[in-house]
């Protein structure tokens, strides 16, 4: 016997969080005009390197504007889980832009390094200080909705990284400007990229491992199990699989060897453990195949599927 739960998507409400988003959009663009021009200008490679996270911070704000719209659609007969796992790929393809930019602004520094060159400490802090302010804000506004969306996470991370670079080449603005330390620039640059590279490459192997359908980091299949079997109706439990569509949606599907008895018995046993699994491990979406020794040779996962 196969039962089915399905409870109801509880995403962030969409229109509120999408305003924000373009605020976040629209100041982004603008202060990455204002750095380029200024990085240009005073010579400052850690402005232009600023200047183009800001760049792709926007980009990477509108990725997750649209993710938010595509997550909203309604399911379709070709799509039947809907399209939740957009916010997981623009996480995915936000953060490894940002593994990219890293690693250019490496190398930029290292030719730095090589061939130092005068920097306009006064102007790259003016500019750096119009892009700290700016990139405050947006990171204020997405602050919220970070904590319920790997996918606005991934664009939060992207703004607040760029908040903290803009402190980096402000304070590095004012030593140039008078102490004449040229060689603190490319070293922000470096500091900037090694902080970029380790937190997006946390985001992206979150998001990889979700669009991989790994089990959820927090549930243990073991305690599950455990669960199950501490039931006296329950024999054992086989053939289980975890697995996460979009962000708070875990769905988990399973074999549930039980003692002989009466279909309406049985349903009373089905709902007692999907309560189960919502109480102490907050799955939503339950699949569980009732049998009487049906299996031979089985484990908790698919190692020796005979049946």
């Amino acid at each position: 016997m196969s039962a089915h739960n399905h409870d109801p998507n509880h995403a962030a409400p969409v229109e509120s969080t999408t305003g924000r988003l373009v605020l976040t959009i629209m100041l982004n663009f603008i202060i990455t005009v204002a750095e380029l021009v200024g990085g240009i200008i005073s010579g400052s490679l850690s402005l232009i390197a600023d200047a183009l996270h800001n760049f792709s911070d926007g980009v990477a704000v509108i990725i997750t504007y649209a993710a938010l719209k595509l997550k909203s659609r309604k399911k379709s007969y070709r799509h039947t889980f809907g399209l939740k796992r957009a916010e997981i790929l623009a996480a995915v393809i936000n953060s490894s832009v940002l593994v990219v930019i890293s690693l250019y602004l490496f190398y930029e520094a290292v030719q730095r390094f090589t061939e130092p060159q005068p920097v306009a400490g006064g102007l790259m802090t003016t500019v750096a200080t119009i892009g700290l302010i700016a990139n405050v804000i947006g990171t204020l506004l997405l602050r919220r909705d970070s904590q319920k969306s790997i996918n606005i996470k991934a664009a939060y991370l992207h703004l607040f990284s760029d908040a903290v670079s803009s402190v980096g080449v402000v304070l590095g603005g004012i030593a140039i400007h008078f102490w004449h330390i040229y060689w603190i620039d490319p070293s922000l640059t470096v500091a900037i990229g090694l902080y970029i590279l380790k937190a997006s490459y946390q985001i992206l192997m979150q998001a990889v491992h979700i669009l991989m359908e790994g089990a959820p980091p927090d549930i243990s299949l073991q305690d599950i199990q455990h669960h199950f079997e501490a039931v006296p109706e329950v024999i054992d439990i086989h053939h289980v699989h975890i697995w996460t569509v979009g962000e708070d949606d875990v769905h988990l599907e399973a074999h549930v060897n039980i003692k002989d008895m009466s279909i309406s018995e049985s349903g009373v046993l089905r709902q007692k453990l999907e309560q189960m699994l919502k109480d102490s491990f907050e799955i939503n979406h339950i699949t569980l195949q009732f049998e009487c020794d049906e299996c031979e040779d089985v484990g908790i996962i698919d190692e020796k599927k005979n049946c």
